[in-house]
């Protein structure tokens, strides 16, 4: 009897026993679990809570190349740097370059006879190639393809009166055929089409084949439906019979249709191309002596003829400036007028008048959307000025030696984050 309550003592202890080591090691991993809070709450506490407009505000001031990386630092950043109103502020932001295609790759221009060219840097894309890729096509023919048939996309940034050149490192068979807010439009010529790229997110599609015409006897642009927010590609074409077509290709849908284009006899040539400004497209019609232009409402899809102030000869242009249209014209040997039209419905009102460094084969390119300086380009040399209407002085720039191709078509452009869609599929991304 004694013995059993023995037993049954021994094991009440050690149930006791047990039971407290439970509390004991419950307590401890209570403790363990409200000390590891209170750390991370004061590490929390060392990093103060940061608006995300203050830091996309932040992020829209780095430098296009930082920024590229930045969207890979977080997954709050990505959404941010990728949402529509971030590529639209930092469009807005983004200053006019000049894009070109070379020959030659820029550090073995001058460098390398043709024959030694140097390889291509390990992160070099080929748009073709590329395009392929999308396709889920085999692309192993690109890779007999000589160096000396490929181009490269380059750009000249012009800031404190030096040019740079910039590195896209991206090479393609193609000519640039029209820009658009950072987009450009390139020839396909592996498959008789069209590529539209961003050429800094590296992102590209393909388009059908429109009506086929020679080069010369067509033009291309780009322009944004400000009603719709989609890109459209306009295509204009002239027949053996001097009447000019036109086909639409919305980049949502990339299906082509006709539409009425001007009318008989109002454009002969298309020498230059297009400029997007005030909802339109606008062709410069003739060689020389143009009085008019023709322009093309983008939303409504329909031509007008605007008369110019003056007839349009061989080194006078329109451009696009401040949002506007310009038409800048010489006026006799050492003057630069230039005019600006604010609306299709409107009428020019001449708002500069440069007598400061001008000369007669003065061509102007382009206007900086920032600095708001006029560039043009001198026939004689390919030298490039700008003009500062602040200070109204024409400053002759400063280019990179030998690394600037003068023969070149060079093209009016912005390096930004826009696409064509809100929605980008998988198909058209090329990283």
């Amino acid at each position: 009897m004694n013995t059993c309550h023995k037993e049954v003592k021994k094991e009440g202890t050690m149930a006791k026993s047990t039971g407290n080591k439970n509390a004991k090691l419950l307590r401890l991993v209570e403790e363990r679990a409200l000390s590891m809070e209170k750390k991370k709450n004061q590490r929390g506490a060392l990093v103060p809570y940061v608006p995300q407009d203050c830091i996309s505000n932040i992020l829209v001031r780095l430098p296009l190349d930082s920024l590229q990386k930045s969207r890979f630092v977080c997954k709050p950043w990505y959404t941010i740097i990728n949402s529509p109103l971030f590529i639209d502020a930092h469009l807005r932001r983004s200053e006019s370059v000049l894009i070109f295609l070379s020959s030659i790759k820029r550090e073995s221009l001058y460098s390398f006879p043709m024959e030694s060219i140097p390889p291509e840097k390990p992160n070099t894309i080929s748009v073709e190639e590329k395009c392929l890729q999308t396709e889920c096509a085999p692309a192993f023919g690109l890779l007999n393809i000589s160096p000396n048939l490929k181009s490269y996309i380059q750009c000249l940034e012009i800031k404190g009166g030096k040019s740079k050149i910039r590195e896209y490192n991206i090479s393609c068979l193609g000519s640039i055929r029209a820009t658009c807010n950072g987009l450009i439009l390139l020839d396909n010529k592996l498959k008789k089409g069209l590529i539209v790229m961003n050429p800094v997110t590296r992102k590209l599609t393909a388009l059908p084949l429109g009506t086929l015409f020679s080069p010369h006897n067509e033009s291309y642009g780009i322009a944004l439906n400000s009603a719709t927010g989609e890109y459209k590609v306009i295509h204009l074409f002239r027949d053996e019979l001097g009447f000019i077509g036109c086909e639409i290709l919305n980049l949502g849908t990339k299906l082509w249709r006709g539409a009425n284009g001007p009318s008989f006899g109002h454009v002969s040539w298309f020498g230059y191309m297009p400029v997007s400004a005030i909802g339109a497209l606008h062709w410069v019609p003739h060689v020389d002596r143009s009085d008019y232009i023709v322009s093309m409402d983008v939303n409504e899809e329909k031509f007008h003829t605007t008369p110019l102030p003056k007839s349009c000869r061989t080194h006078d242009r329109v451009v696009e400036m401040g949002g506007f249209l310009s038409f800048v014209t010489h006026e006799g040997v050492k003057q630069i007028d230039i005019w600006v039209l604010k609306g299709l419905s409107e009428s020019w009102t001449k708002q500069y008048c440069i007598t400061r460094g001008c000369k007669m084969d003065m061509v102007p390119l382009f206007s900086l959307r920032i600095k708001g300086d006029m560039i043009f380009k001198r026939d004689k040399d390919g030298s490039l000025y700008a003009y500062d209407f602040q200070l109204h002085v024409m400053t002759k720039i400063e280019m990179e030696k030998g690394c600037f191709p003068l023969s070149c078509l060079f093209l009016p452009h912005v390096n930004s984050l826009v696409s064509w869609s809100s929605r980008e599929s998988g198909q058209d991304a090329c990283d």
